[in-house]
């Protein structure tokens, strides 16, 4: 329970970060296009909103979840735009208030899932930490498209290391998503913290590495920059092939950002 606490901590932290950049904004400017094509910054917290919602049916009621999934199958590959563009109609102050009502609640259903139970999803079912943490990485990817709307530099966290363990855990599905098999050989990972610590992952003996910023490849595996754009250090076929199609998060393969889009 202690580290699925730490979980709901950050990931309360993370929401906060995101909030402090939308709460004094003008309801024009929740109309700004962001770099997700088709989304203003009212899709981006409308599609936070909902899947936080949905979330929290998963753990409080999972025959309810049920339902949504079958509603959603016959429309699997625009319910999740379907739902942004609808939420996004919403008086920005109503948005904002529904958001943050309804991230709480989200806390506390995941706080209440009995130990060792297992939550639906739309792909594979998650513990409460696994569905937490997965909330964390998109507050903060969606929250980077908002600040790179405003033009906002945010301070990067301890809490990327969530982020990065997602994006590392992900290689073999994003290999998937593409039609394509993983390599058997596990990569050797070692990224720089914002502390100017080392995370790492994967054997140290492996002949595939990724190196570099710890910040870098968080965007990269939410496809928030280009990987021309970032600072790491790729050695090997294999690892430069995994970081064209990485993706921490769940669905069909994302269009990513272009090189020097954001120079």
């Amino acid at each position: 329970m202690a580290d699925l606490e730490a979980l709901l901590a950050d990931f309360t932290a993370e929401c906060a970060d995101l909030d402090r950049l939308i709460a004094e904004l003008a309801p024009a400017d929740w109309q700004r296009d962001t770099p997700a094509a088709g989304w203003t910054i009212a899709h981006q917290i409308a599609h936070l909103n909902w899947t936080d919602q949905v979330a929290a049916v998963s753990a409080t009621d999972p025959a309810e979840f049920d339902q949504l999934v079958q509603a959603a199958l016959p429309k699997a590959l625009t319910f999740v735009d379907e739902a942004a563009e609808e939420g996004a109609k919403t008086p920005p102050p109503q948005l904002l208030a529904d958001w943050r009502r309804d991230r709480a609640a989200l806390v506390e259903a995941l706080r209440a899932v009995p130990a060792g139970i297992k939550l639906p999803w739309f792909g594979p079912p998650m513990s409460p930490a696994s569905m937490v943490t997965a909330r964390l990485m998109e507050t903060w990817a969606h929250g980077q498209d908002v600040a790179d709307t405003l033009g906002v530099t945010r301070e990067p966290t301890a809490r990327l290391r969530h982020i990065a363990h997602i994006g590392v855990r992900t290689r073999n599905f994003a290999y998937t998503t593409h039609g394509k098999t993983a390599p058997a050989e596990e990569f050797r990972i070692e990224l720089t913290a914002p502390d100017g610590s080392r995370w790492t992952w994967g054997p140290a003996e492996s002949t595939q590495r990724i190196s570099g910023s710890g910040l870098d490849f968080c965007l990269l595996v939410t496809q928030r920059r280009h990987l021309d754009d970032l600072a790491l250090d790729v050695l090997g076929d294999d690892a430069r092939e995994w970081l064209g199609l990485a993706q921490a998060f769940a669905g069909p393969p994302g269009s990513g950002r272009t090189a020097g889009q954001f120079a």
